[in-house]
């Protein structure tokens, strides 16, 4: 598949993307949307995020902005609605217990186009909630990280829940999983000092929601170009890190320059892939 396709139309479609997302990462999530060549919104006011949904090409709910669950279910329902694809990133939402209800609450109010979370947050997803303190805060418990005697056994997950919920399930760590249920792709781009910076999974996520925004009618494609291209700009920052000798606090800004920067062809010649057709 030409997963360089959904750079394309995000450069060409400039899709605006409105984020609730947590204070934390509000102003890296803005700029790698910008980086990408989408507008973002960072409207969460429960007052105005169902009129500030409208014209959107795409809505991100991020559950760090854990105050913000009620503005998401607003949005979201009307996102619905309208027929805009909305991204959920279920930030450590296994972890407490507000978080797990809460998690439920979205799930069943709102359907999401995609979810992009950790492997300790998808598990969370896929027991209903029910499972006590998954992760270690926003990390992904060492139980649960991605590992090649555990890979088959989370893609299995993921692919289940995909099929039960209907959203495509990306699963982030040091290999990826990115999976409609019938499709599985196993990503192996990225590099170890993205975990070393604040927000580059609610990056992702927001990328993932131009990405949807702006190829609508091949969600998993957009959300496998997403993935990727986070990847290969990881890889693009630590070569300027390691050249440098610098810190993670520039590795950062190089990580969305190198966004800025992607073209189609680099993510097409650059995606270390492992794609799997399963039985629908």
């Amino acid at each position: 598949m030409n997963y360089g396709e959904s750079l394309r139309r995000v450069r060409e479609t400039k899709p605006a993307v409105q984020c609730i997302t947590n204070f934390v990462t509000v102003n890296d999530c803005a700029n790698i949307i910008l980086a990408a060549g989408g507008t973002p919104s960072m409207t969460m006011d429960v007052r105005e995020v169902r009129e500030g949904v409208e014209g959107m090409d795409a809505l991100v709910c991020n559950l760090g902005a854990i105050e913000s669950v009620d503005s998401m279910i607003i949005a979201g329902q009307h996102a619905n609605e309208l027929g805009i694809p909305v991204v959920l990133d279920p930030v450590a939402a296994g972890n407490t217990t507000l978080r797990r209800y809460s998690i439920r609450e979205l799930l069943e109010t709102v359907h999401f186009t995609a979810i992009r979370g950790n492997a300790s947050e998808i598990r969370a997803i896929a027991s209903g909630g029910l499972e006590a303190r998954t992760g270690r805060g926003v990390d992904v418990s060492a139980e649960d990280e991605i590992r090649a005697e555990n890979l088959k056994k989370t893609s299995e997950m993921a692919e289940a829940l995909s099929l039960r919920i209907g959203s495509v399930i990306a699963v982030s760590g040091e290999t990826d999983i990115v999976t409609d249920g019938v499709r599985t792709v196993i990503l192996r781009n990225g590099c170890a000092t993205m975990a070393r910076i604040t927000g580059s999974g609610c990056m992702v996520t927001s990328l993932i929601g131009g990405f949807c925004g702006a190829d609508r009618d091949n969600p998993f494609r957009a959300v496998v170009s997403a993935m990727t291209i986070m990847g290969l700009a990881g890889e693009t920052a630590e070569q300027q890190r390691l050249r440098k000798g610098t810190g993670n606090a520039t590795f950062r800004t190089d990580l969305i320059d190198a966004v800025f920067n992607m073209t189609p062809e680099q993510v097409d010649q650059g995606i270390r892939c492992q794609e799997e057709q399963r039985d629908a």
